[in-house]
């Protein structure tokens, strides 16, 4: 098989795993998951495609930013990226993190943040008839600082066009599942020196580019200044790029020993994103407290 071919289908994989089975459904969005009355609401804003990229060349993505209603200008504003942000972006969907965002500010639960919710790169096609190639894997799931440089290169000076954003590090953060939760621990792995809390659901710290390779890391290299949330259920992957809950469980065992600032849930869910959207909340409160 082609590499172009099994990145497609692993994609493709990966995606259709993304569906909830019955030990998923204890699982569920609590209050500060849901729109409150009287709660100031924040503003969710699509941007134009970012369709020139010369970081990741050729490839086309959505992309949204929420912007806080106790956002002042006069003052830097926390940021906190999301990869594959469709999913974490809507009012009505798994995550609701716009919401999220909403009640925890108001409630002076977590600090004036701007979300930057992105969506991994596709390649057009000529016919619109075929469906677009994904970036996906290449983007999230590769070694190396490219995708750091896209946000930090890219998207950030884009955003700070028009916002004010914070360039400190310990007030800037990433997230993501899946394949997009490595994304957001090696986007700060390789530039601590630009983010340094991460959030990953059902990480996949297995061997689909490379990935494995993070405990050993971890456990040899001196420590970063990190602060690293994980969750992952049982009843996770096992498949031929290896074993997504005893990844994870490595992962935790190895944050521990090098004495980072971690914590790590391993509930009973399967590869999908209800376990880790009911804990948004409380997984932000940890976050962002000092």
């Amino acid at each position: 098989m082609k590499p172009a071919i099994l990145c497609l289908s692993l994609s493709l994989a990966l995606c259709l795993s993304l569906q909830a089975a019955p030990q998923d459904d204890q699982y569920v969005l609590g209050p500060d998951s849901q729109v409150q009355a009287g709660v100031p609401q924040g503003k969710v804003i699509q941007m134009p495609a970012w369709n020139d990229s010369k970081i990741y060349p050729g490839t086309t993505r959505d992309w949204w930013i929420y912007v806080p209603a106790q956002y002042d200008k006069t003052k830097p504003a926390y940021v906190m990226v999301f990869c594959d942000g469709a999913g974490f972006v809507k009012a009505d969907g798994t995550f609701r993190a716009p919401v999220v965002f909403d009640n925890l500010i108001a409630k002076g639960e977590m600090p004036v943040t701007i979300g930057i919710f992105i969506q991994p790169g596709v390649f057009p096609n000529q016919d619109p008839k075929v469906k677009a190639r994904s970036n996906r894997s290449f983007e999230y799931d590769s070694l190396g600082d490219l995708y750091a440089k896209f946000l930090l290169e890219e998207i950030l000076p884009a955003v700070a066009k028009d916002y004010n954003l914070t360039t400190n590090p310990d007030e800037r953060a990433i997230c993501g599942n899946s394949s997009g939760g490595i994304c957001a621990f090696t986007v700060a792995w390789e530039r601590p020196d630009a983010f340094r809390k991460v959030v990953s659901h059902i990480g996949s710290f297995t061997n689909i580019r490379g990935g494995h390779v993070y405990p050993a890391l971890i456990r040899k290299t001196d420590k970063k200044p990190l602060k690293v949330f994980l969750q992952d259920g049982r009843n996770d992957l096992d498949n031929q790029f290896g074993n997504w809950p005893l990844a994870n469980q490595d992962m935790a065992a190895a944050l521990k020993f090098a004495g980072y600032d971690y914590q790590f849930v391993l509930g009973e869910g399967t590869h999908n994103g209800k376990h880790g959207a009911s804990m948004l909340p409380d997984t932000l409160r940890w976050l962002w407290k000092k």
